[in-house]
């Protein structure tokens, strides 16, 4: 894998921030928007999950996902600048969460279309697509960002993911499912909403235009899990240790062992189970296998958490805080995607 594929912009909208450095610096420092929301589950006690707290709790569904979607991409807009999203081949990579209560495929093409219509001028009009759905599905589409660069296609990809579990058919779903962290249920998780994006290009396209490295993306692999949430015997990992593999396959191990982890792992013992094997099962790739866990701070983020742990890392290496020069985000989506992304602290000038 070419390690000329890099990233040089990032934009966050969490509960616990408005932007990338906020939302990121809330996360260092271990800040929670844990709260209670205006909905009672079935033993008439609010519910917490964690909200944005700029958004009405009336809206819901996909109308809460434009104000996030808008405000990350007017945030890296502005960090690149007017010339660079509109002269070089825009493409717009979106994550969104899989089909669920709350969310329906006919809700993804309507996102897709409102993303498009967001660019009114046909010579700088991106080409918006659906490129991953649920927790890996940005990690899939920076791989598929990687793969178009390595053919030649120098654009300026803006991979986006976003989601929000906030929605009174999510809750029920969750809540039938046992899966909503509430009293007498065992790992559950408590639901969150973000946005996350990542502004890539090649290295050469970066330096024409310019614009200083915040990272290398120095491998990117999605797999699929078979033994799902609902298999009698669990998973073994197979499926998330076929995407690190994937992604470590261009390192000098154990010289270049990665540093740092960030993992989608949400309090769910499915989860923590497959992570405990896939570190069995690759012992030699992790420098250590504590890891971060944002979702202590956000929420279950879902779809926007590829994109969100990439945001994470950079900042690690902005504010000096990484262990080390590589961190590996880690998701799983719940229908089987399994997603690696090891990123490289930029080299000095």
């Amino acid at each position: 894998m070419s390690a000329e594929f890099e990233v040089v912009a990032v934009g966050a909208r969490t509960p616990v921030g408005v932007s990338a450095e906020s939302s990121a610096a809330a996360v260092r420092a271990r800040i929670s928007r844990y709260a209670e929301y205006p909905f009672i589950d079935a033993r008439g006690e609010p519910v917490v999950v964690a909200a944005d707290g700029l958004l009405e709790p009336k809206l819901e569904g996909r109308e809460r996902l434009v104000p996030m979607l808008e405000s990350v991409l007017d945030e890296v807009e502005s960090k690149l600048g007017p010339g660079v999203s509109q002269a070089n081949g825009l493409r717009l990579l979106l994550a969104l969460p899989e089909n669920r209560p709350g969310f329906s495929e006919d809700d993804a093409g309507w996102l897709v279309h409102t993303l498009t219509a967001r660019y009114p001028s046909k010579s700088s009009s991106p080409r918006v697509e659906l490129a991953g759905r649920g927790h890996a599905g940005a990690i899939q589409a920076v791989e598929q960002a990687q793969r178009e660069c390595s053919s030649g296609r120098e654009h300026v990809f803006l991979v986006v993911g976003v989601d929000s579990y906030l929605h009174a058919e999510t809750f029920g779903w969750l809540e039938h499912g046992r899966r909503f962290a509430q009293r007498g249920i065992r790992g559950g998780f408590v639901p969150g909403e973000g946005a996350g994006c990542l502004a890539l290009m090649s290295a050469g396209l970066r330096r024409r235009l310019r614009l200083p490295p915040l990272a290398t993306v120095r491998g990117v692999r999605t797999a699929r899990e078979v033994q799902l949430r609902d298999s009698p015997t669990g998973s073994f990992g197979a499926g998330m240790t076929q995407a690190v593999q994937g992604a470590i396959a261009g390192l000098d191990l154990p010289r270049e062992a990665v540093d740092s982890l960030c993992m989608d792992i949400n309090g769910e013992r499915y989860r923590s189970e497959e992570w405990g094997f896939v570190a069995l099962r690759t012992p030699s790739v992790w420098k250590s296998t504590r890891y971060i866990a944002p979702s202590g701070s956000w929420g279950d983020v879902g779809a926007a958490f590829g994109a969100l742990g990439g945001v994470l890392a950079v900042r690690l290496f902005a504010r000096g805080y990484a262990p080390g020069p590589r961190v590996m985000v880690l998701a799983g989506s719940d229908g089987g995607l399994r997603g690696a992304m090891l990123l490289q602290a930029p080299q000095p000038s």
